[in-house]
């Protein structure tokens, strides 16, 4: 009978955008010299702990991430795998506008709405729901396999993406899923079954903080 592996998610560190408080979603923004300096602390505490495949969005900043944890770890041969279902939420005209300029324009309910609400519409962009509707495909057809047969996965991804993941790993309600944040600096690391749901779940938090997405 084949075993489940293990699957560490983790966020990219900051990126230029980030440092601005402005919603980035899918440009494709490099990180900060901070945010390479936390992806550095993250494959620290990562430490030894042997992986056998890294997967990234197909944006910069998970690439750059990505290079700085296996870099630490001494791991840069560890094989790559980039998919655009990784990518972060599509903010559609909210991209590049100051979140809190912004939550001062449209008020605190609909702000919380906009940030993490599970199908609140962005004008020429994406609900949550709808990366969900791209990432889980991805995850049960490609990443659930490998961990199915042993496999030591790491994830990088975004905070929408990581919390579309969260939610069908962890089985989190429609309703509940705006409760759930992905910290930078926060570790998941999960034993799942094999339909890639929850078994055990683990945190580190190495105390990096930005301001929420």
């Amino acid at each position: 009978m084949s075993k489940s592996g293990k699957l560490i998610i983790i966020r990219h560190g900051e990126s230029e955008w980030n440092a601005r408080g402005v919603w980035t979603g899918t440009t494709d923004i490099h990180l900060t010299e901070n945010g390479h300096q936390q992806a550095r602390v993250l494959g620290q505490a990562l430490g030894q702990l042997k992986i056998t495949r890294a997967v990234g969005s197909e944006q910069v900043r998970t690439h750059e991430t990505l290079d700085e944890l296996l870099d630490v770890m001494q791991q840069v041969s560890v094989p790559r795998t980039y998919s655009a279902a990784l990518n972060e939420r599509d903010y559609g005209i909210y991209t590049g506008k100051n979140k809190w300029e912004v939550k001062a324009q449209i008020g605190e309910e609909a702000f919380q709405d906009l940030r993490r609400g599970w199908d609140h519409a962005v004008p020429n962009g994406e609900t949550l729901k709808a990366v969900y509707e791209r990432s889980i495909p991805y995850y049960l057809a490609t990443i659930v396999p490998w961990l199915n047969v042993g496999e030591t996965i790491l994830i990088v991804a975004h905070g929408n993406s990581i919390r579309s993941l969260q939610k069908y790993i962890e089985s989190v309600s429609d309703d509940a899923i705006g409760e759930v944040e992905m910290l930078f600096g926060d570790i998941l690391i999960y034993q799942v079954d094999h339909e890639g749901r929850m078994q055990d779940k683990e945190i580190i938090s190495t105390g990096i903080t930005l301001p929420p997405a």
